[in-house]
């Protein structure tokens, strides 16, 4: 038996660049940033940040490409991928990506500057549902060069449906995370 899954909570390091394989098939890829703090030796608090590429496919793609934004803090579950490519001078390059399965929005509500504004909290999930609170899963595979194809969500949404708000957590406290 294997296991090959991902949990990372932290935020997006730049706008994410999505682009469409064919009109339905959609890519996201951003890099996001965990820290790790703790207190060394001699009692000085050190602060580490790993980097890590994301990549998202099809409606959490989508939803992605809408909503997420440098800075937001997010939660992706996932897992490792690593592949290989050939650079201009004929060089084996390797790169290790986190292949989302879902995503949760977590914070605060941007407002339409993009800023999180400070009154409303919660989080929210995205996915290629429409419903609130919404959450993707794709099977293993997820993308197309993979060879094995993703399951299918029973509904036929390409997103969220327009008004919805998939940042609405139900309530305006704080968010309920351990963390």
């Amino acid at each position: 038996m294997s296991v090959n899954k991902v949990i990372l909570v932290g935020n997006v390091g730049k706008d994410p660049e999505t682009r469409y394989l064919d009109e339905t098939t959609a890519i996201t890829k951003f890099p996001m940033a965990t820290s790790e703090t703790y207190k060394n030796k001699q009692g000085e608090r050190v602060s580490t940040t790993e980097w890590h590429n994301v990549v998202l496919w099809r409606g959490l793609a989508q939803v992605a490409e809408k909503y997420v934004k440098k800075g937001t803090q997010i939660y992706i579950e996932g897992r490792i991928k690593t592949r290989s490519y050939e650079d201009a001078d004929g060089n084996k390059k390797y790169i290790t990506e986190i292949v989302g399965d879902q995503m949760q929005l977590l914070g605060k509500k941007p407002d339409d500057d993009g800023m999180q504004s400070g009154n409303q909290g919660g989080q929210a999930q995205a996915s290629s549902v429409a419903e609130a609170p919404v959450k993707a899963q794709a099977s293993s595979g997820g993308d197309p060069a993979g060879g094995q194809a993703p399951a299918q969500n029973q509904s036929t949404d390409q997103g969220p449906t327009p008004g919805s708000d998939p940042f609405d957590g139900g309530d305006d406290g704080p968010d309920d995370l351990p963390f």
